[in-house]
């Protein structure tokens, strides 16, 4: 008997866990632009739809260390075509990402493509189809229009207008993003000051990379320092295990003693770094110290 009683009450729930209504998803809110100083992420914000990208999805590594503009136009809009030529600038520098936003089907996109297949390949895609329209018609935007954001991701500017002023002043924008972006950050350390005979001193130099940027596995760093043939110091040149960084930042300091004189030193301070997509660099940074040692 209990076991019917069981098995009726495991019915009973089964029955009704079926016939219970499946809960709607939550609808995203409609997009809208965002603000100077707004964080926007390479693929915008989850209330933009997913599309249909003429080539890959936006690539974080290949955008990595690169101004992205978010470029929305239509075959509608004539001067979508003259602004075309600008953006194909911009992306030819190297250091711009683009992410075109095309109001068409892939076509008329295709006629709008600031990518240009293999020109391009690494430098941007391009998005298009009833989800692209669906977003411009959210944000109200018809074209040509863009939202650049910088290397830290906070966009810096949002230009709707499409007067020849208008894109001047959004190139301007962007070319000055490009010219100040910088791949690592140096910093030499302090002269140093009330140095007596004997004391010990440190002549340092410190270089921090980009986010976006890591240290090369295989070209090694070397420290090397110049100085007067009286000084004493722990090395004259550090490198392998001597110059091991710590997380972004390797830091090369050396400790010396001098006598009695006024000094000049020098220190080269040589690294690798990898990109984000592989790509390979090379720095060299100098420090140099002049003062005076006396009891």
């Amino acid at each position: 008997m209990n076991r019917l009683v069981l098995t009726s009450t495991l019915l009973a729930l089964s029955a009704t866990a079926m016939a219970a209504p499946k809960a709607k998803p939550t609808p995203l809110p409609p997009a809208t632009l965002p603000a100077v100083g707004d964080a926007l992420p390479l693929a915008g914000t989850q209330s933009w739809a997913t599309k249909d990208w003429l080539y890959d999805v936006p690539s974080d590594s290949d955008a990595a260390g690169k101004v992205v503009v978010h470029w929305f136009c239509g075959p509608k809009q004539k001067t979508c075509a003259d602004d075309l030529a600008r953006i194909i600038t911009l992306r030819e520098t190297g250091r711009v990402y683009v992410v075109a936003h095309i109001d068409g089907s892939k076509a008329q996109a295709k006629k709008l493509d600031p990518i240009r297949e293999s020109e391009g390949v690494g430098h941007g895609t391009l998005a298009f189809g009833a989800a692209t329209t669906k977003l411009m018609k959210q944000l109200a935007l018809t074209g040509p229009a863009s939202i650049v954001v910088d290397v830290d991701g906070k966009v810096q500017l949002v230009s709707t207008g499409s007067s020849p002023a208008d894109l001047d002043a959004r190139d301007a924008k962007i070319n000055d993003l490009v010219k100040s972006i910088r791949a690592y950050k140096v910093t030499v350390g302090e002269t140093p000051a009330n140095v007596k005979p004997g004391d010990k001193f440190n002549l340092s130099i410190s270089i921090a990379l980009s986010p976006w940027l890591k240290w090369s596995a295989t070209s090694p760093s070397e420290y090397v320092l110049t100085v007067p043939p009286d000084f004493k110091c722990d090395a004259k040149s550090l490198k392998g295990d001597q110059l091991k960084p710590t997380g972004p930042s390797l830091t090369a300091s050396v400790s010396c003693t001098a006598p009695k004189g006024s000094y000049e030193a020098r220190g080269e301070l040589r690294f690798g770094y990898t990109t984000g997509s592989g790509g390979d660099g090379l720095g060299t940074e100098g420090g140099k110290w002049k003062f005076e040692v006396k009891p």
